[in-house]
């Protein structure tokens, strides 16, 4: 559809951007903050680890006063469960409470809203030594985790994300470094463990709207257009397939109560139907989300399921295996360029997500990542010149107020990522941030901010609230 005239973006628009705790903070084992199970397992060759990160935590006034400087509206942060509760139960630690007030307090002194993930894949160790997400007693301790979140800070935290891409953990755990290698039904066990991850979401939507009326809470999957590879039909039932367990399953459960029929067809399939317990299914249609948050990277294809290995292939970033036998087949696009890691760069289906989500649930809408991965370069002068970054951003923006033309009613942007951190499975090397923070893999030189060519292109584009030059 084409718009004559577009319409802008709302009023009070929360222009911001994201990060995760154990990607930024660093201080990993300082006051009290107990392991997690990135903490623990997640290492990948050749990359950083995690214990230092950005080294926020020892940073976090001069990073909230830079982003205060680019005029965030908005900052999207996680809480690391085990600064919280090292154990993930039992004994609350006081000092992780000071850090998060400070932080919030910060982030408000600048008029900052502080939109607070409160799991993004940091699962206590202690946790998961007792069976993680296997054991439904985790599903009570994250219930007990979240009412500790709204009872110290949802006086002054008005927006609150669940869980950070749970499909994500699902479908590419391994990548991700979340998963027991122990298990010994990895398939099944993981949609046990999600069916746990429903209902502690569920209790925790609840406790927030019973602890604080007037604060909104919403899931925070990463979700993405399907394209079929051609008009085949058999192409399309695969792109079908592939969205209701990639996407659906995990809204229509948070915004429905329900499980996704397709996707349940592919658990009797498979093997893989949950155990549901009596009561399980009125938690979990009793809660209501406010809005949805969602994080888009890019779209992919599928074509219809060959029947053998050949259906399953990487894309190339994190090591993302896609396509299952019998079910949808991965599929590359040949319309789209790709980025130097891999992902397939694809604005147009930034749109057609954003419609496809608003047009399946009605709620309002926050994107909470979307953004570009590079190897960034130091110049001579303390220079960034990461002008792919503005026009990755740009063309997806652009995007964005199309959607809002269409009727789509966002109200956030907040990109991955609000300064550099380190990425899953690249390390620091691979560069998403607005600010430069100077170090390397394994040389942490002197961690100094350094304002990126982007850095003053979003400036200016808050200011504005336009994308016109």
């Amino acid at each position: 559809m084409q718009h004559r005239n577009l319409k802008p973006f709302p009023e009070h628009f929360l222009w911001g951007g994201s990060t995760s705790a154990y990607q930024i903070e660093g201080a990993w084992d300082e006051d009290g903050k107990g392991p997690s199970v990135i903490d623990i397992g997640h290492r990948v060759e050749g990359t950083a680890d995690f214990k230092v990160a950005s080294d926020h935590y020892h940073h976090y006034k001069q990073d909230v006063a830079l982003l205060a400087e680019m005029g965030f509206k908005a900052y999207r942060f996680s809480i690391a469960w085990t600064r919280i509760y090292p154990e993930g139960t039992g004994k609350l630690n006081a000092k992780g409470i000071d850090f998060y007030n400070n932080l919030i307090n910060e982030l408000i002194s600048y008029k900052i809203e502080p939109i607070v993930t409160m799991y993004h894949f940091d699962l206590p160790y202690a946790l998961q030594k007792r069976g993680g997400w296997s054991n439904r007693d985790t599903i009570d301790a994250f219930e007990n985790y979240s009412r500790t979140l709204f009872e110290h800070f949802g006086d002054r935290v008005n927006y609150w994300l669940t869980i950070n891409e749970q499909n994500m953990m699902i479908l590419h755990g391994t990548a991700i470094g979340t998963v027991d290698p122990n298990l010994e039904n990895p398939e099944k066990e993981l949609y046990q463990q999600n069916h746990h991850m429903l209902l502690a979401q569920a209790k925790a939507i609840a406790a927030c709207h019973d602890m604080l009326p007037n604060t909104k809470i919403g899931p925070a999957p990463n979700i993405s257009c399907i394209y079929p590879a051609s008009s085949k039909p058999e192409d399309v039932l695969a792109a079908h397939n592939f969205s209701s367990i990639r996407n659906w399953l995990y809204l229509d459960m948070a915004c429905f109560g329900r499980y996704n029929d397709v996707a349940w067809s592919y658990f009797e399939a498979k093997g893989y139907t949950p155990v549901i317990l009596e009561g399980d299914m009125d938690i979990l249609a009793a809660a209501k989300p406010d809005f949805i948050a969602f994080n888009y990277y890019n779209s992919m294809a599928v074509a219809e399921s060959t029947g053998n290995s050949s259906d399953v292939g990487s894309t190339g970033d994190q090591q993302i295996v896609v396509g299952e036998t019998g079910v949808y087949k991965g599929h590359s696009n040949p319309y789209l360029q790709k980025t130097e890691f891999g992902w397939e760069i694809d604005p147009v289906g930034f749109r057609i997500t954003l419609r496809e989500i608003n047009e399946r649930y009605h709620l309002p809408l926050i994107v909470t990542e979307n953004g570009l991965g590079a190897y960034d370069q130091l110049e001579d002068g303390d220079k960034i010149n990461d002008d792919y970054r503005i026009e990755y951003l740009r063309r997806h923006l652009e995007q964005c107020q199309l959607a809002i033309s269409d009727g789509v009613p966002l109200f956030g942007y907040c990109p991955w990522s609000a300064i550099d951190l380190v990425s899953t499975h690249q390390g620091i090397g691979k560069r998403y941030g607005f600010i430069y923070v100077n170090r390397d893999e394994f040389d942490l030189k002197d961690m100094r901010r350094i304002r990126k060519k982007s850095f003053f292109w979003y400036k200016d584009l808050i200011e504005s609230s336009s994308l016109t030059e």
